[in-house]
């Protein structure tokens, strides 16, 4: 733990998570609790709620199973570390932090991960005075003859690497650092016989994190050379299915859509063009990973890719991992054009402006795409193109929408709706429950091997965390039966640890207890225990559930005692214990 809990329980507290929510996600109140629609999984009935009562201050999507306080929130959100969250949150409320207490582990990490990000934000001020410089004009040159002004190549920070291959090298080590932190950067290849730049001889395009801060670079070689463009290796501030270049500035726009493009140079040229709602996953083929990411800014794509094969390849491929992440998806053709920035050169801003509002529906751009496949003219290849639509319907959920499809395309390509729809029905019959849409056929998940967990303990020792959470006072009534070493030991008992002290102190705080914790999946799992509204307890069903569950945790930590316990003595009173726990008075009154 980076702060003490006292701090980040005052920070907790003083952080209202109905307000800072709300910001991201459109809230309406229901009884004591709001609700809204998940921003992190697909879904058209709100069960992303948030509660700010009884010592929650926590969310929780009943759809996802995904929940936490408002740190995991900016966390998953904003994709923030747990320090960075906390402290955007402590900066919120007027609260100073104390100086953090690192394990030595930890600040290593800390410092490791803070040099990094300095050494890229020397590199990225030296690539761009280098470009400015005359040893940067071929590269400058470049950048003019491509219609770029001043103005956008400061704004994005555009630079050069030096043709001499240790130039960054030499300029940052004079900085200071050392080859130990120069190498964990991706920017050097440091041996004992040799050490050279990664990039050299090439116009710079900084990659940023949301928060503005260098991460990485792309670099496109200056005359012949490949690879052409040059993506810095993975490091511990850089994950590539991850990033989206121009995410930093898109995120700040007011539409409901984002441009998807597929390089730096149709960013950059959109953005000139006024288009500030343009990215590009780095010259990358679309990660699941990256459709996350954007349906935390944006309810939908425009796929704006190379009109030629690849492009629109790549474009079907995208499809239905934007669909998947719940995104609304739409394409535009720049036909005779090969990118946005040869459109926008030929015919300017106000013809991309009109294509992008004729932007063709994803599903039917794909199915134009598949029936080029096809030669329609021919028995064998219209059932071939009659299964292909089929499949790709069937994974529509929704039957309104796969009926309006089955219209759309039976009228384009004058198929016969009614066979169409039958053939799209039998899929979606014989389809195993929740496969997600996809453009290829995909093999059905490898099993996993069952954990061997008593039946229904974990789900015990959940419904008494949640009972005693919102009853505190049945703890007493409970007597010595039950402790936190009764619990699984990890998380759960963790859990119970923290839990059991504040009710003997008189003062619960869930959101603390979720804060407790300071890796993202710990917290969610923490939330899902304590899930609002799990159980009414209006006739005691839930009281009645919580007591029974109370007898199978102790009597499963009994069995475990009794297995190991070699003294008879003792081994006679756990049975003598195990014997008596049906009746424990707090199970009558």
């Amino acid at each position: 733990m980076l702060y003490p809990q006292e701090t980040i329980e005052q920070v907790l507290e003083a952080s209202n998570i109905v307000d800072i929510i709300s910001e991201y996600v459109k809230l309406n109140k229901k009884g004591s609790t709001y609700f809204g629609l998940c921003p992190f999984h697909n879904e058209k009935t709100p069960s992303f709620s948030v509660s700010d009562s009884n010592g929650r201050k926590m969310f929780y999507c009943f759809g996802c199973h995904t929940g936490g306080n408002v740190i995991t929130f900016l966390m998953k959100y904003e994709n923030y570390t747990y320090t960075e969250a906390l402290k955007v949150l402590a900066d919120r409320a007027g609260i100073t932090l104390p100086k953090p207490e690192y394990s030595r582990e930890d600040s290593e990490k800390a410092r490791r991960r803070e040099q990094i990000l300095e050494v890229y934000k020397e590199a990225a001020v030296y690539y761009y005075h280098l470009l400015k410089s005359p040893r940067g004009q071929q590269a400058y040159q470049y950048l003019k003859n491509r219609q770029l002004s001043d103005e956008t190549i400061l704004k994005f920070g555009l630079g050069y690497s030096d043709k001499y291959r240790d130039d960054l090298y030499r300029y940052v080590k004079s900085k200071g650092y050392t080859d130990e932190v120069l190498k964990e950067t991706g920017l050097f290849s440091i041996r004992e016989t040799d050490v050279h730049d990664y990039f050299w001889n090439r116009v710079m395009f900084p990659i940023m994190d949301t928060r503005n801060k260098v991460i990485a670079f792309g670099g496109r070689v200056m005359g012949e050379g490949e690879p052409k463009y040059l993506n810095s290796p993975e490091t511990a501030i850089f994950e590539k299915r991850k990033t989206l270049f121009g995410l930093n500035t898109a995120k700040k726009h007011k539409g409901n859509e984002l441009i998807l493009c597929e390089g730096y140079m149709d960013v950059i040229s959109l953005h000139q063009a006024g288009f500030t709602n343009a990215v590009a996953s780095l010259g990358t083929a679309l990660t699941p990973s990256h459709a996350a990411v954007l349906k935390r800014y944006t309810s939908g794509v425009v796929l704006s890719y190379d009109s030629d094969g690849a492009g629109r390849n790549a474009a079907v491929r995208a499809i239905p991992i934007l669909k998947n992440a719940g995104l609304s998806v739409r394409v535009i053709r720049l036909d005779p054009y090969k990118d946005p920035d040869e459109l926008i050169k030929a015919e300017g801003t106000d013809s991309y402006r009109k294509r992008l509002k004729e932007a063709r529906n994803g599903l039917l751009f794909e199915i134009d795409v598949l029936s080029e496949s096809f030669d329609l003219t021919d028995p064998e290849g219209q059932t071939a193109f009659y299964h292909e639509t089929a499949r790709r319907l069937s994974y529509l959920e929704d039957e309104i929408e796969r009926e309006n499809y089955l219209k759309t395309i039976a009228s384009q390509f004058r198929l016969d709706q009614k066979l169409l729809k039958d053939r799209t029905i039998r899929l979606v019959l014989n389809r195993d429950s929740g496969r997600t849409y996809s453009s290829v056929p995909t093999q059905p998940p490898a099993r996993r091997p069952e954990k061997k967990e008593p039946a229904g303990l974990l789900e015990s020792q959940k419904t008494v965390l949640a009972y005693l959470a919102e009853h505190p006072g049945f703890l007493e009534k409970t007597g010595n039966i039950l402790s936190p070493e009764d619990f699984t030991p990890g998380l759960y008992r963790d859990a119970a640890e923290l839990l059991f002290a504040q009710i003997r102190q008189g003062c619960i705080s869930i959101s603390g207890i979720i804060g407790s914790f300071s890796d993202e999946e710990s917290q969610e799992q923490a939330a899902d225990i304590f899930r609002p509204g799990q159980l009414h307890d209006d006739d005691g069903e839930y009281r009645k559930l919580a007591a029974d569950s109370i007898i199978l945790i102790r009597q499963h930590s009994l069995e475990q005692q009794m297995e190991k316990e070699q003294d008879v003595g003792r081994l006679l009173e756990l049975k003598k214990e195990q014997e008596n726990l049906r009746k424990c008075p707090f199970l009558f009154d």
